[in-house]
């Protein structure tokens, strides 16, 4: 006597698409709501620091405001006070205030 005949008659006859799809679903609304528009985001954001330059204004993400004084492939050095200068990396700027 076999018992799996019961639960897949209560299931539908078994079909592997109906039962999947749904989980399908959620997994493409997953990916287009969360993953592909943190993608864009670091994109641009990979784009914005690679193209600052000498004089830009920027903010760094603690909060500093400063001029850049010198780039470098790796970092920036940054001038947030009259004659106060400060090394940094890159991935620490927030955004562009102002392009030179």
């Amino acid at each position: 006597m076999s018992f799996t005949a019961p639960v897949f008659a209560q299931l539908g006859g078994g079909d592997m698409l109906s039962t999947f799809l749904p989980i399908i679903a959620i997994m493409a609304i997953f990916y287009f709501l969360m993953i592909r528009p943190q993608q864009k985001k670091m994109k641009a954001h990979k784009a914005m620091v690679e193209a600052i330059g000498k004089g830009d204004k920027i903010v760094t993400s603690s909060g500093f405001y400063g001029t850049v004084a010198k780039s470098e492939e790796d970092g920036l050095t940054i001038e947030i006070a009259e004659g106060v200068k400060v090394k940094m990396l890159r991935d620490a700027v927030s955004q562009v205030i102002e392009k030179k």
